[in-house]
């Protein structure tokens, strides 16, 4: 998924690898259940007599977390190339923690929407950060694999955040499942102690003392594989970062990961927010219409783990594209009225095919894009990917309010995984943009100046 060392130069113990994706998994964990948790108790939002919300209303709640996670994603993503990725990730997973405090308490909805704005900053941080940190501590063999791993983090917290719901939505209701999404406050100090900064940013700073005495903490005998191979000297400051991301060399890929993320994100949090409330208009119970998130996020977990190790195997572009076709096709399957289990089985394919789907195409972009900025990279394509989140809830909410069957509504979302396919499909071979900044560089200064 990125450029390879040769293996003589991985010099890293693997209970570092474990430990730092351990960390990441858990704050991804958090993050996913904090997102999953608007989809968990919508339902129950939606027949609160004291806010009264139209379908409209819901769905721009919905949305209020994804506009912050949209400023969250490039900001972070940013300050974690510059300040350093650790201290980036605990902030991050405390803030979002914090405001979970606030929303559970909101006596107004303008007042659940502003925590859900601020907490919307830390979320959109935590990917591009714990993304960073995963690809670079594992093995070149093993990063796609490892990076579902700590990605399938994500798809449990929603899964936990559905479970959540129906233990106690019936008895405390909708804020206690809120409040729950506190609870990580009480291990930020445990992800602090376990947790070390990037050996990628330490070097890049130029801080070699610090980045040696950390690999020995570690029992890293060598820094070979964190020496970035694509620049040369340092290339920390904003202007430098922002360069690489947007050179033309890479114009072709970063439009189209952008749309392909876009896409697939306006995918996970359309469903992730309305599947409940869809299939509860198909005439489930609360508990039954649950049970789809629940499957939802459980088989995209198991899809995540399985096409990372498709994804160190072969050209993770082609798995990509094929699993959003695939995921198309069982989102358009539930517009007919099929037996439970059968619905089940198309939701799977739904999750697999939208989340799955995305955490390893950003696992790929990750890799796509040189070392120095590879947290800005992947965190102005999760911003620009956070508008097509926020449009997911909005474009549910306005199919609801014009009273359309409700077979449009997974009509509109398999149109936009096929979309997606024909982003994946559209990106350049990695092979090709090497090549392309080999030759860049090679230029004289003269021509380069042109």
């Amino acid at each position: 998924m990125s450029d390879s060392p040769t293996p003589s130069a991985w010099a890293t113990p693997a209970r570092a690898t474990y430990t730092v994706l351990f960390v990441c998994w858990l704050a991804i964990l958090f993050e996913g259940y904090d997102v999953g948790v608007m989809g968990a108790v919508l339902p129950a939002l939606a027949v609160d007599k004291s806010w009264n919300l139209t379908p409209m209303q819901q769905g721009m709640l919905g949305s209020y977390a994804l506009a912050g996670m949209f400023v969250g994603s490039f900001a972070v993503g940013t300050l974690s190339d510059l300040l350093g990725r650790r201290r980036m990730l605990l902030a991050c997973v405390t803030l979002f923690s914090l405001t979970m405090i606030g929303a559970a308490w909101a006596p107004t909805p303008n007042w659940f929407a502003t925590f859900r704005f601020i907490g919307g900053l830390g979320l959109g941080g935590v990917i591009p950060v714990a993304a960073a940190l995963t690809v670079e501590y594992s093995p070149p063999a093993r990063r796609g694999f490892n990076y579902g791993v700590m990605y399938s983090g994500y798809s449990l917290g929603i899964l936990c955040s559905a479970a959540v719901a129906m233990w106690l939505l019936s008895h405390w209701g909708w804020r206690s499942v809120i409040a729950v999404g506190a609870l990580p406050l009480l291990l930020v100090p445990v992800l602090a102690r376990l947790l070390p900064e990037s050996l990628e940013y330490l070097l890049a700073k130029g801080d070699e003392a610090g980045a040696r005495a950390q690999a020995a903490h570690l029992g890293i005998t060598s820094l070979d594989a964190f020496r970035p191979r694509d620049v040369q000297g340092e290339k920390t400051s904003t202007r430098d970062v922002l360069a690489a991301v947007f050179a033309p060399r890479h114009l072709r890929a970063t439009l189209c990961f952008w749309g392909a993320l876009f896409l697939g994100m306006m995918l996970v949090y359309g469903l992730n927010t309305w599947l409940p409330q869809i299939m509860r208009k198909n005439g489930y119970d609360l508990g039954s219409s649950l049970s789809f998130l629940l499957v939802f996020s459980l088989a995209s977990a198991i899809g995540g783990l399985l096409l990372g190790q498709f994804a160190d195997k072969t050209e993770p572009r082609k798995i990509v594209a094929l699993f959003f076709v695939l995921g198309a096709g069982g989102i358009y399957c539930l517009t007919y009225n099929n037996p439970l289990v059968v619905n089940y089985l198309w939701v799977a394919l739904a999750g697999i095919g939208s989340i799955s789907s995305s955490l390893i195409l950003t696992g790929y972009l990750t890799g796509y894009f040189p070392a120095h900025a590879r947290g800005a990279a992947t965190g102005w394509a999760l911003s620009f990917a956070r508008i097509g989140a926020m449009c997911g809830p909005i474009v549910g909410g306005y199919l609801a309010t014009l009273q359309l069957p409700l077979a449009w509504n997974f009509i509109a979302f398999s149109c936009a995984a096929l979309l997606a396919a024909v982003f994946v499909i559209l990106i350049p071979p990695r092979r090709a943009a090497v090549q392309a900044q080999a030759e860049n560089s090679t230029r004289t200064p003269a021509t380069a100046s042109r």
